[in-house]
C-alpha cells in the first residue's frame, strides 16, 4: 500500500516532530499489511482494508495485524472516541499505529482512545511489544474509580511514541485517580524508547496528591520537544519520578522540554518538578532549552542527579520566576 504522506522539505507535517525524521513515510515503506479504523464513520463489518471500508473498531484492526511484520493500523480522526471494553494491550512487536487528523502537536487531538467513567477500566493502554511507532493518538483516562490512574504504560523497548497527548487523572470525582499517589499519565518501564512532541499530563484537573504526570522507571529512555504539564497546589506533587529502585537506568534525557504545573492566579505551585527516587544509578539528562514553570523551589529534590548543558546544576537552573513576585 502507498503511503498518504508525501513529505516536502520545509513543510510542516507530523513527521517534521523527529527533526525532519520522515518516520511515518519509513514504518509504511517496510512493506506490511496496513488497516483502517474510524470510529466515528467506519462500520463493525468494515474489512478494514481502506478508509471507505474501515472498521470502527480498533481491537478488530490490532487484531489484523502480524506480529513483528510491520503491519499498522491508520487510525482516522473524528467526533467518535474510540472506546475499549477492556485494558488494551498492544502487544505485536513492530506493529504500528498512526492517527490521521489535522497533525495537533499533541493537545487536542480527535483520534482519541478514552477509558471512561462509565467503564472504569483499571489502565487504558498497554505498550508491551517493541520496535512500534504511535504517533498522532490521544490517550485519555477519563474514570472515576477511587483507584489508581493508568492511562498509558509502556513496557515494551525501542519504541516511538510522536505528537500523543497522554491525559491521565482526567476526571474531577470527588475520590477519583486525581488524589491517589499511585496514578500517572505516562509510565515507561522499558528500555530505549523516544517521546517526541505532543504532551504528557492534564493541566485542567487539580491533582491533590504526591503522584507524578510521567514515571521512568526504564534504561535510556529520550524526551524531546515534549510539554509534561499538570495542575496542583500540593507541594509534594511532582511532573516526573525517576525511579532507579530495581535496575541501574544509566541516563534518562530530557530535550527542548517544558516542565509546567498550573495553579489559579500564581498560587504557591509544587516544590520541586522531579522527584528522584536513587538507589541504583541513573544520570538524568537536560539538553537544549528546557524550561520549568510553576516550580516553586527547583528543578529535582535530589539535584545532584542531574545534568544540565552550561553552568553548573543548581537547584534553580532553568526556572522561570513569576515577575510578579
Amino acid at each position: 500500500m502507498a503511503s498518504p504522506f508525501i513529505l516536502r522539505k520545509g513543510v510542516s507535517t507530523l513527521a517534521d516532530l523527529a527533526d525532519g525524521n520522515s518516520m511515518i513515510n519509513l514504518a509504511v515503506a517496510a512493506g506490511g499489511k496496513w488497516f483502517y479504523c474510524d470510529p466515528t464513520n467506519g462500520s463493525a463489518g468494515g474489512d478494514a482494508r481502506t478508509a471507505a471500508s474501515a472498521n470502527s473498531s480498533l481491537l478488530t484492526c490490532y487484531n489484523l495485524l502480524r506480529d513483528g511484520y510491520n503491519d499498522g493500523v491508520f487510525f482516522i480522526g473524528g467526533a467518535t472516541a474510540y472506546e475499549p471494553a477492556a485494558n488494551f494491550a498492544w502487544a505485536k512487536s513492530y506493529a504500528h499505529l498512526i492517527g490521521l487528523n489535522n497533525s495537533l502537536p499533541g493537545l487536542g487531538a480527535r483520534c482519541r482512545i478514552v477509558n471512561t467513567a462509565a467503564k472504569d477500566l483499571t489502565a487504558l493502554f498497554t505498550l508491551s511489544g517493541s520496535g512500534c511507532l504511535i504517533a498522532n493518538i490521544k490517550f485519555a483516562d477519563e474514570k472515576d474509580a477511587a483507584a489508581d490512574g493508568v492511562c498509558v504504560l509502556v513496557s515494551g523497548d525501542r519504541n516511538h511514541l510522536v505528537g500523543c497527548e497522554f491525559l491521565g487523572m482526567a476526571n474531577a470525582t470527588a475520590s477519583g485517580p486525581f488524589s491517589r499517589a499511585g496514578s500517572y499519565s505516562l509510565k515507561i518501564s522499558g528500555e530505549e524508547n523516544t517521546v517526541t512532541g505532543g504532551s504528557i499530563g492534564c493541566d485542567t484537573i487539580a491533582r491533590t496528591a504526591a503522584n507524578a504526570e510521567l514515571v521512568v522507571s526504564g534504561t535510556r529512555n529520550r524526551f524531546i520537544g515534549c510539554d509534561i504539564r499538570s495542575n496542583s497546589v500540593t507541594a509534594g506533587k511532582f511532573l516526573v519520578k525517576i525511579d532507579s529502585s530495581a535496575a541501574d537506568l544509566r541516563d534518562v534525557q530530557f530535550t527542548d522540554v517544558l516542565f509546567f504545573n498550573y495553579s489559579t492566579n500564581w498560587a504557591t505551585g509544587i516544590t520541586d518538578a522531579i522527584n528522584m527516587s536513587v538507589s541504583n544509578t541513573v544520570f538524568v539528562i537536560l539538553r537544549g532549552n528546557c524550561q520549568f514553570v510553576g516550580v516553586g523551589m527547583g528543578v529535582a529534590d535530589t539535584v545532584t542527579r542531574i545534568y544540565g548543558a552550561g553552568a553548573a546544576p543548581n537547584a534553580g537552573m532553568f526556572v522561570s520566576t513569576n515577575p510578579n513576585t
